[in-house]
């Protein structure tokens, strides 16, 4: 049997789903392939011995005003249960200070004054903060970038304005060159913090993220952090219904193997038998969706990313008991040691929200996801015993948990990864940021001019929940001005 849509969505992350919600209240027959037996991709959960762990994203961000996700859920009237985050997060330095990242940009400021000393850090900070609202004011406005044919440089013209002309320049300055002009490049401790946090969410270091990146990645903790009840499935599970309520079609354990370019649209073909539709959108990354498109490949060669330029991660739930109430529920420690088993120089912990009574059968009982970053996952071997015991020491030592509480752990390596969301290498948190690579320069939503688009994490912008929405919203967009849609 051959199954016929409007739109064929490849993969379920949220890129892929920002955009499906969009496209169903528009009235697209829409339908989704996934490969998993849960949809999600990198934003889910699954439930394993009693726990409901993460499958990837712990963190939830966007929800502000101009933000992609507020976007999304003001477009399509989909409601989330979430709750706020007091403290977004704290950070344990080498030397054993703790850091409260507040989300009051004043807090921060006098937070980060009595860490690193006065120096320099309310005025880098203050600029950071400007800059960062002005990449979402205007990624919400300017919804046609990058701009690729002569319709979208029109239109960011049109919606352009002196702000975004003084502010575009902060793409062509290196983060760590406004560390310098800070006069903050030989304060260590510093210069520790920027480069463990910018690996969070732009995947790279002070040198290569240019500044319009690296400030809005510095300051995602001054904007909402939000939990969801139940894990971030829970996130996903609302626009799923959303796009069913519309006649949309979700296919699980549904794997795309070749697609081909017919006259009414495309074929395409899966483990599960033939899909046809007069157009695709790819939220898979650009590396895979290239396996199963060979005429894209000449396009995508100098763009592609391979394995030494990316970034997998090694991760490990654990299911344990404990009634001890923390300031905060996410947290990044810094090693003074690189971790053995894996060689990274922090780790971030997530832990289940105490009120949150559904992550387990049982009460009393708490879930904390831990990961941190493996590069070039084709070739890194980790040791995964070896990395769940050091971790497990940190945790104890930093007292979070105790080993004789624990119920049940398990951990992940980029194999595991590759397996469970079918990403080349196993590699995860998008195209890391390159200085070479200007934002215009990124991988765009076209793909083949003839109704073929992408979305995620390898599109611009990718990065996280609000980046990979903000991919989805940018393909709707451009589908529409390129008039694909009935």
């Amino acid at each position: 049997m051959t199954h016929s849509y409007d739109l064929i969505v490849i993969g379920s992350g949220m890129g892929s789903l920002s955009a499906s919600a969009l496209l169903a209240k528009l009235g697209t027959k829409i339908g989704i392939l996934e490969q998993n037996y849960l949809p999600g991709g990198c934003t889910s959960s699954y439930w394993r011995k009693g726990f409901t762990f993460e499958s990837g994203a712990t963190t939830l961000v966007g929800l502000d005003k101009n933000m992609p996700l507020n976007y999304v859920l003001q477009q399509t009237g989909i409601k989330l249960k979430a709750r706020h985050l007091t403290m977004p997060m704290q950070v344990h330095l080498k030397n054993g200070n703790i850091i409260n990242r507040y989300q009051s940009l004043d807090q921060w400021i006098a937070e980060a004054e009595r860490v690193f000393g006065k120096k320099g850090q309310a005025a880098f900070w203050r600029k950071c903060y400007k800059i960062s609202q002005f990449v979402w004011d205007t990624s919400i406005k300017q919804r046609n970038f990058p701009p690729a044919n002569f319709a979208d440089l029109i239109d960011a013209i049109k919606n352009a304005n002196l702000s975004q002309v003084f502010n575009a320049r902060y793409s062509l300055v290196r983060t760590s060159d406004f560390i310098k002009r800070h006069d903050l490049h030989e304060n260590e401790d510093f210069i520790d913090f920027i480069n463990e946090q910018l690996l969070i969410t732009a995947q790279n270091h002070q040198e290569e993220v240019n500044l319009l990146f690296g400030a809005t990645a510095l300051c995602y903790t001054n904007y909402g952090n939000y939990y969801i009840d139940g894990g971030l499935i829970n996130l996903v599970t609302p626009f799923i219904d959303y796009i069913k309520e519309r006649e949309g079609e979700l296919h699980l354990r549904t794997e795309v193997q070749h697609i081909e370019k017919i006259d009414s649209g495309y074929l395409i073909k899966t483990n599960k038998g033939e899909f046809r539709s007069k157009m695709i959108l790819s939220g898979i990354p650009i590396n895979n969706l290239l396996e199963i498109y060979p005429p894209i490949i000449s396009k995508y060669k100098s763009q592609i990313m391979d394995s030494p330029k990316l970034n997998s991660a090694f991760q490990m739930g654990i299911g344990f008991k404990s009634n001890k109430t923390l300031q905060s529920i996410h947290h990044q420690i810094h090693l003074a040691e690189p971790l053995a088993g894996v060689g990274a120089k922090s780790i971030f912990l997530s832990l289940s929200h105490p009120d949150d009574l559904t992550r387990s059968y049982e009460a009393g009982m708490k879930v904390a996801s831990i990961s941190t970053h493996v590069p070039d996952p084709q070739n890194y071997i980790v040791d995964g015993k070896l990395a769940e015991e050091a971790v497990i020491n940190i945790l104890e030592e930093k007292r979070f948990l105790r080993r004789e509480d624990i119920v049940y752990q398990h951990s992940s390596s980029p194999k595991s990864w590759e397996k469970w969301t079918g990403r080349t290498f196993g590699f995860v948190g998008g195209y890391p940021q390159y200085f070479s690579i200007k934002p215009w320069q990124m991988i765009e939503a076209r793909v083949d001019g003839q109704g073929m688009y992408h979305c995620g994490d390898t599109s611009y912008p990718g990065q996280g929940i609000p980046g990979t929405t903000l991919s989805g919203i940018i393909a709707v967009e451009k589908m529409i001005k390129d008039k694909r849609l009935k």
